[in-house]
């Protein structure tokens, strides 16, 4: 069986802008401005994500942003791994999920990307019965931009806004 295509390497600017998704690559240490991981496609891999999101921004001194980081990273890889499989995937060995935490000057982005075919739908109220339906919700009440991206028909990237308080100079 061959490899799913990758999207192509970023070759753009440091800095993203908001409407363009962050690269694939594979790099468990904050570098500079970005830190990248790729996660299990189970329920493991939304513990990794939080551990790592918690690690780098204990590393970037971004500790006010720690809770709505945590949450909103915590969602988008549970919508991944929940949502995020190509149809013709078998296991979670054959899912790929990738989180991307970037620094910028007056934001963190967090950025899932994983290789489902559907697009995230609009953030809503949930029914107050529902078991699901709250995660964007939530990303939306926190985030103060937060939208997706399509790579190709098998991979696309939800990402989120978080202000870190700094000022834009």
């Amino acid at each position: 069986m061959s490899q799913p295509a990758r999207p192509a390497p970023w070759s753009g600017p440091a800095v993203l802008p908001a409407h363009r998704a962050a690269p694939l690559a594979a790099a468990p240490r904050p570098t500079g401005r970005s830190a990248t991981l790729r996660l299990p496609g189970s329920s493991e891999g939304c513990v990794q994500a939080r551990e790592f999101t918690e690690r780098v921004l204990g590393e970037w001194e971004l500790g006010q942003c720690r809770d709505d980081a945590l949450t909103v990273v915590s969602e988008l890889a549970a919508n991944a791994v929940l949502h995020g499989r190509r149809s013709d995937t078998l296991d979670d060995a054959e899912s790929e999920v990738w989180l991307r935490l970037t620094r910028r000057t007056a934001h963190l982005v967090c950025a899932v990307t994983d290789q489902g075919d559907g697009l995230p739908h609009t953030a809503h109220a949930p029914n107050v019965l529902s078991e699901h339906g709250r995660g964007l919700f939530i990303v939306e009440a926190l985030a103060q931009h937060w939208g997706w991206t399509r790579h190709t028909p098998h991979y696309k990237t939800v990402w989120a806004m978080l202000p870190t308080g700094a000022r834009r100079t």
